[in-house]
């Protein structure tokens, strides 16, 4: 009896000491974490350029002479004291109508007003040759009172010397209300507030 549990103790022993011992899995390394950065890096400017039609500059010029230059004689009161051909480039967008101011700094007694036109129409692009001396023109271009005391242009027409002409044109967002004999000063107050754009030509004469 004590050989039949020695055996099987025996056997019990050989048995567990046969079973494989158990292993732990092999560590697995953790991957590196990154640190998030706490600041959001700066948008990048983005320049876009771009293209379209060039916008002209408002201008006024005359065939008959450059701006700078002499005055022809026909244009003067030497000559047939006509007004010469006026032309001009594109207005702003909301031009009403467009008013011409001529005068003379270089006079003796202060500056001389030579022409004083207004509501030219907006669609106009220039004036012709000759403009007769009347207050009102069938297009409804109206002329005021120049320092003649008379209505329409006077060409230049100086004592002595060489004086400076300057036809300077408005391009007005309303059309004027004027009295008939309105005058420079008139006109002036009355486009306070309602010129988009100006620009002037000159030109000189001497006797």
């Amino acid at each position: 009896m004590k050989r039949l549990l020695f055996s099987i103790l025996v056997f019990s022993l050989a048995a567990c000491a046969a079973q494989p011992t158990p292993t732990q899995p092999p560590a697995t390394s953790l991957p590196e974490v990154t640190e998030v950065p706490t600041e959001v890096p700066a948008a990048t400017e983005i320049s876009v350029e771009v293209t379209g039609e060039a916008i002209m500059p408002f201008e006024i010029s005359s065939p008959a002479f450059a701006n700078g230059e002499a005055i022809p004689v026909d244009f003067s009161c030497d000559g047939n004291d006509s007004s010469p051909v006026l032309n001009w480039t594109e207005p702003p967008a909301d031009t009403q109508s467009f008013a011409i101011i001529m005068d003379d700094p270089d006079a003796p007694m202060g500056t001389w007003v030579h022409w004083v036109v207004y509501n030219i129409p907006a669609s106009s692009r220039g004036l012709e040759e000759g403009m007769p001396a009347i207050p009102e023109l069938s297009n409804g271009i109206r002329q005021g009172y120049t320092s003649a005391r008379s209505t329409g242009y006077h060409g230049p027409c100086p004592p002595s010397g060489t004086h400076h002409y300057f036809f300077k044109l408005y391009a007005l967002d309303t059309m004027l209300a004027l009295s008939e004999k309105a005058d420079k000063e008139e006109l002036l107050a009355a486009m306070e507030g309602h010129v988009l754009a100006n620009t002037e030509l000159m030109g000189t004469f001497s006797h």
